[in-house]
């Protein structure tokens, strides 16, 4: 078999990335899901002396896979993470149809109930949020939005007029409607109008232009500095797009409201592992307690199957099935 040259900057490996890069930008996947493909691939060529993958077949990739748990000791999302990457690779980029990677047996993922808070516990976290941080916790538990879906938000995606969120390429690139809390939709109308402000001054300094999707900057090279396709969260920085080279002002970074919800957390004296998606896992559990029907629940959080959505079932506060346990019925203190 062939190898790669084990010199640090091998021309093969840089080559066969950009490809990977380019297959992945033509399909549109987001820049995290770039940044861990790529990661995954590198660290599959290092872990065989920078042979290539067209040398290699399903004994590397189990082996690797099998490193990673039993060396690596990551967890099954991980393993599965870095097969997909690998399985793009071959598929998408070497164009390599190997029936064995289907056979690859994928870490399997423990079955979790999810952390959820209680509506006493969710009040005392938001009143320990302030600014664009409380804003964007109240709309996670009001929506039931994941916290990118919310960061990702656009002006153009709030219709004031009809109390609704459209979510735009959410998980599994659908789009949803949800709706816009009556109590969060004033605050979030001064937020705007305060954002729509620091677009002015973007405009006046000579930027503006926030990234658009799909091509949508060559096709239409003024929209990005139209006020209904910035972003409802901006950065208080402009930064250098990694893709384009471009300054722009991107959204908030979902670490920052990770970091002011864990604050809140232990604040409030919560001892729960509560993080924002535990908004939206309360969501949910708080709408089913409420009494509407798993169907609207699913439709709402943009599950593909309503088994996803069953799981909070389990978290209501009668048990597993909503069953009254017998010994409550017998009045004993």
């Amino acid at each position: 078999m062939s190898s790669i040259p084990s010199q640090p900057d091998s021309v093969a490996a840089p080559r066969l990335l950009e490809q990977v890069r380019g297959r992945i930008r033509f399909k549109h996947y987001s820049i995290r899901t770039e940044q861990a493909y790529l990661d995954w691939i590198r660290r599959f060529i290092r872990h065989f002396g920078k042979r290539h993958p067209k040398d290699m077949g399903a004994k590397e990739v189990q082996e690797f896979l099998t490193h990673l748990a039993v060396v690596g000791r990551v967890a099954a999302s991980t393993q599965n993470q870095a097969k997909s990457a690998l399985l793009f690779l071959y598929r998408e980029v070497l164009e390599v149809q190997l029936p064995w990677l289907d056979d690859v047996e994928a870490a399997r993922t423990p079955k979790r109930l999810p952390v959820v808070l209680t509506s006493a516990e969710v009040m005392a976290v938001l009143a320990r949020l302030e600014g664009s941080h409380g804003l964007i916790a109240r709309l996670l538990y009001g929506t039931g939005l994941r916290i990118m879906e919310c960061l990702r938000l656009r002006v153009k995606d709030v219709v004031f007029e009809r109390g609704e969120i459209l979510v735009r390429d959410g998980k599994g690139f659908k789009d949803r409607v949800t709706m816009l809390p009556a109590s969060v939709a004033a605050a979030l109308r001064e937020h705007m109008e305060r954002v729509r402000e620091l677009h002015r001054q973007d405009l006046a300094a000579g930027h503006g232009e926030v990234h658009l999707p799909y091509a949508l900057d060559r096709k239409y090279p003024a929209a990005g500095r139209e006020w209904m396709w910035q972003y409802i969260f901006p950065s208080a920085n402009l930064s250098v797009d990694p893709r384009s080279g471009v300054v722009r002002r991107h959204h908030l970074q979902d670490q920052t409201v990770q970091r002011a919800v864990k604050v809140a957390v232990r604040a409030a004296g919560i001892d729960k592992p509560a993080t924002p998606h535990t908004l939206r896992h309360s969501f949910a559990t708080h709408l089913l307690e409420g009494g509407y029907d798993i169907r609207t629940v699913q439709e709402l959080l943009g599950h593909s199957d309503v088994k996803t959505t069953m799981i909070y079932t389990h978290v209501l506060n009668r048990g597993g099935r909503g069953v009254v346990s017998p010994i409550d019925r017998m009045g004993l203190a």
